[in-house]
């Protein structure tokens, strides 16, 4: 028997079959359109007996979908209710063991979530710094599949360029920060030039603390540079500051090099309404100034250090060597992690780790000359007094590199402690001067010292200019005599008052914090011996009994001194109602960067995020991934990878280029200072209730020490 039917899709079949097929019927009349319903994605077309079903591919019923009688609607009710199809499971939670972090389980429901399950997808390409084409490594998706059957993995070429959506999606939150009116920024820029091409690339890294007094730094520049002149590196940075809508910059801290002096003095002539004409916008890296002075000294090498040095580098020459000298490790009894290592000329802090390294295994040297013969004839070998000279070397850098790494921490505020460090340099370097075997050494890096930080105009204002000497007064007996308190220091110091005064005079007349007469906290008062210029002066423990203003009642009430782990950002945000306009004052300084560390940590030897594998990566693809992998990243990895082909394509370069684009911001309208008058002060740094430096000690010619710089 043979008939047609009419369904309908408007596709009209000829039953010329009386079985179950998979095949339509060979003559057609008319075929108006392909299948439109939804439906037909989770079933497969049959033919039972002449009449079309829909055949599930998830639980294989087949249902009958004739356009006579039943058409599409038994299709679709049973495609929203089967239970194996993969759509509903979407919705459908799940019970799951989540570990917490304090080592505690604990159970949590869980759905399939498309969305969500493609963002971490790209997390995990971004800030794990994996090459787009893994993507399509059988290893990895069998391992997603295995995990989750529904998920389907997308192709590198689609992974590529949701970058550029992501890029703009995180670049559109932290525009809305930073053109917040009452947000100060600061800023850290450094430049760097590739090893696999001459290409000169700058960084330029944005660091605020919020409104729930959280410190944040964020990598807002990643680009080629035509050259490293100093115009040029001031353009690209103000080209940065105008592309994110960003007027209310603070300061800028860099390096010691000429071109960024330059760039410096480009940027004060272009920056409208600097405070006091950009006097104070400038901030020289301090670990820069640390690594200048230190490399001054370690210019004149001590013959021990020389004599170590040579042997190492003896025995490092070849794998036999090697070999012997682990066996001579053995053979002693020495058992260390760690093997000898060569050091950098222009590097001291690679010399303080072949030290370190190599006095540990000074009985392995002793067996080593006795092993080999050419050993003693090819260098000078290091004996006992040599191993001691350098232990003492090691003592001595030890202290640096720690001020280094100090200086290095992005996560909380550094420019508090900024004068208390550079008096415990001062101090170390001249303690150790008076070994005679040191004495060459410290007094290069004591004229060194002198150039940076030997003179009280030679610092900026904003990192020095509000010491403890406010919330101090000068005791009537030890340390200081009053010949030692010459009549400079104390202009200096009411100097120093004056400004602070002024500075808050400027902030509270564009208050409209109504002022309040509260009684004052208890002040917390740790002794600790490792405060440097608590030697100098003593807290003051009575209280004036004016409470005019809230500056007075701030400066007369006790201070914090010497507080180990002392969080001075939670400080201020508990005692922002208590001292309102000092608090916005803080907000604004405690920002401040003392070193370029914060950008320069993306060029670290360890993991450059520009290598010679990648040296024909398109500029605008590698700032999409810099950048965003710095703004969502949970661990301080930078990014490795070899994405190389997938980049290249031109279609995706232009996709981030486009999104790189210098735009205004969609966030509020970025703050004219001549709206509200953001006028900068001078630093308050130790008066922020901490001040943990360096012991002074007996020494008399310390107490004497360069009163200039208070």
């Amino acid at each position: 028997m043979s008939g047609c039917v009419i369904f309908d899709d408007d596709e009209v079949f000829v039953d010329n079959t009386q079985q179950e097929t998979n095949e339509e019927p060979t003559q057609k009349r008319k075929r108006v359109g392909k299948t439109r319903s939804n439906c037909w994605k989770s079933f497969e077309k049959i033919f039972i007996d002449g009449v079309r079903h829909g055949k599930c591919k998830w639980c294989e019923r087949a249902l009958k979908a004739d356009g006579n009688n039943t058409g599409t609607s038994s299709l679709n009710k049973h495609a929203n209710n089967c239970k194996k199809n993969p759509e509903n499971l979407k919705n459908q939670q799940t019970l799951q063991f989540k570990k917490e972090p304090t080592g505690e389980g604990s159970v949590s429901t869980w759905k399939h979530d498309d969305k969500r399950i493609k963002k971490a997808m790209l997390n995990l390409f971004v800030v794990g710094g994996l090459p787009f084409k893994f993507v399509e490594n059988e290893a990895f998706i069998e391992y997603t599949n295995a995990l989750n059957g529904k998920v389907i993995v997308p192709c590198r070429t689609t992974i590529s360029k949701k970058v550029s959506l992501y890029y703009q999606e995180e670049r559109n939150k932290l525009v809305t920060f930073l053109c917040n009116p009452l947000n100060t920024i600061h800023l850290t820029t450094d430049c760097w030039t590739s090893p696999s091409k001459r290409v000169h690339y700058i960084v330029i890294t944005a660091h605020f603390i919020d409104d729930n007094w959280e410190m944040h730094k964020r990598i807002i520049n990643f680009k080629e540079l035509d050259s490293q002149r100093g115009e040029d590196i001031g353009k690209e940075v103000l080209k940065c500051i105008q592309g994110w809508g960003i007027k209310n910059v603070m300061t800028c801290t860099v390096d010691n090099a000429c071109s960024n002096d330059k760039a410096i003095e480009f940027l004060k002539n272009k920056l409208p309404n600097l405070y006091n004409e950009g006097k104070h916008f400038h901030i020289r890296c301090m670990a820069h100034i640390i690594n200048l002075i230190v490399r001054d000294g370690m210019n004149k090498n001590d013959e021990s250090v020389k004599c170590l040095q040579d042997a190492v580098r003896y025995i490092r020459k070849s794998t036999q060597r090697i070999a012997l000298f682990k066996k001579c490790m053995k053979a002693v009894g020495v058992e260390s992690t760690k093997f000898l290592c060569n050091d950098c000329p222009t590097r001291w802090n690679s010399t303080y780790d072949l030290l370190k390294i190599a006095v540990d295994l000074e009985k392995a040297f002793y067996e080593y000359e006795m092993e080999d013969r050419s050993f003693a004839r090819d260098v000078v070998t290091p004996v006992s007094e040599d191993f001691v000279t350098c232990r003492a070397m090691v003592s001595f850098l030890e202290k640096f590199k720690v001020k280094t790494e100090l200086v290095s921490t992005t996560s909380k505020p550094l420019v508090n402690r900024f004068f208390g460090e550079v008096c415990g340099i001062y101090k170390h370097i001249r303690v150790w001067s008076k070994n005679k075997r040191f004495y060459s050494i410290g007094k290069d890096m004591i004229d060194k010292y002198e150039k940076y930080w030997g003179d009280f105009e030679n610092l900026n204002d904003y990192i020095h200019a509000f010491e403890t000497l406010i919330k101090y007064k000068m005791p009537e007996n030890k340390p200081l005599s009053e010949l030692d308190i010459t009549a400079k220091t104390k202009s200096l110091i009411n100097d120093i008052e004056s400004r602070f005064e002024n500075f808050f005079n400027c902030y509270n007349t564009n208050s409209n914090v109504p002022f309040e007469t509260g009684g004052s906290q208890d002040a917390v008062h740790i002794d600790d011996d490792d405060d440097f210029v608590g030697d100098y002066f003593a807290q003051s423990v009575n209280s004036s009994a004016s409470k005019e203003t809230e500056l007075t009642r701030y400066l007369n009430e006790g201070q914090t001194q010497g507080v180990k782990d002392f969080d001075i950002l939670v400080w201020w945000k508990n005692n922002a109602s208590r001292y309102p306009i000092l608090s916005r004052m803080a907000k604004d300084l405690l920002g401040i960067q003392i070193s370029t560390v914060a950008s320069e940590s993306a060029f670290s030897t360890s993991g450059r995020i520009i290598d010679s594998y990648r040296a024909n990566l398109s500029a605008p693809i590698i700032e999409a991934l810099v950048c965003t992998q710095d703004w969502v990243r949970k661990s301080k990895k930078p990014i490795v990878d070899n994405i190389d082909d997938i980049l290249k394509d031109d279609d995706i370069a232009k996709e981030l280029e486009d999104a790189i684009r210098t735009q205004n911001g969609n966030g509020k309208r970025p703050i004219d200072i001549n709206d509200v008058e953001i006028i900068y002060s001078f630093q308050i740094i130790h008066s922020f209730h901490v001040q943990p430096t360096w012991p002074i000690g007996d020494d008399l010619e310390f107490k004497h020490l360069k009163l200039k710089l208070l």
